[in-house]
This record gives structure tokens, C-alpha cells and sequence, in this order.
């Protein structure tokens, strides 16, 4: 019985870490050179993690305001997210993803093409 209770509070502990991902938030984009900048809503769908554009701010094209920018990526460790998609506002392309969390207020959003081997990515920082 002890046995059967540790099991169902480490699945219960595991399910509400797993809820509570450092990754999951609103972040800010750095603002570009026009002076707008994007509000991306962090956050689990099923096991994946997604963002969601929440805001444009600074003047920017509001049209991408409630689209998905990031889907499908899986943590692989060590504040590593890939394996799915980033879809850029500013091309209209979307790309290989990964996400890396620098400590607990920033986030880097990559996208790739080419197996890997070109990239582009911003530094975004939590607004919560």
C-alpha cells in the first residue's frame, strides 16, 4: 500500500512540474528597428509546448495578433525545446524550431532551415 501511494504522489508531483515548465509565460521580443516588438504566450498544448502572438506593439502589423508562432516542440533537457516549428511574422516563413532558456527570464527562439545549418533567432525576455 506505502508502495502504491509513493507511486501516485511521484505521477502527481511529476504532473504538476511538468504544468508549471520555467518556459511557460508571456515574453517580449526585442524591439526591431522600426520600434515595434511582439507579445508570445508560452504555454503547454497537449505535451507540446506552443506560443501564441498576444500582442504587437510599437506601431507594428497588429494582422499576426492571435496567430501561433511556435508548435510542437518537446523539452529535451536542460532548458531545451525542439522538434517543432517557429513561423517568423516578418518573412511569413516558417522554420525548424528550438527554444533555449538562458535562467529564468530569457528565452532564445530559433528557427532553421538547411538540416540546421542556417539559423536566425531573437533573445526574448519575460513580461510574466
Amino acid at each position: 500500500m506505502k508502495k502504491l501511494i509513493l507511486a501516485s504522489a511521484a505521477l502527481i508531483a511529476s504532473t504538476v512540474f511538468a504544468a508549471a515548465d520555467a518556459v511557460h509565460g508571456t515574453w517580449k521580443s526585442p524591439t526591431n528597428e522600426d520600434g515595434a516588438y511582439l507579445h508570445v504566450k508560452i504555454d503547454a498544448c497537449g505535451s507540446d509546448i506552443c506560443g501564441v502572438i498576444t500582442k504587437v506593439g510599437g506601431g507594428g502589423d497588429t494582422s499576426s495578433v492571435g496567430k501561433q508562432m511556435i508548435w510542437g516542440m518537446k523539452p529535451s533537457g536542460g532548458g531545451v525545446y525542439k522538434g517543432g516549428k517557429v513561423w517568423a511574422p516578418d518573412n511569413d516563413k516558417t522554420y525548424r524550431g528550438k527554444l533555449t532558456l538562458s535562467g529564468s527570464n530569457m528565452v532564445k527562439i530559433e528557427g532553421c532551415v538547411l538540416g540546421g545549418a542556417v539559423c536566425r533567432g531573437e533573445t526574448f525576455s519575460r513580461i510574466n
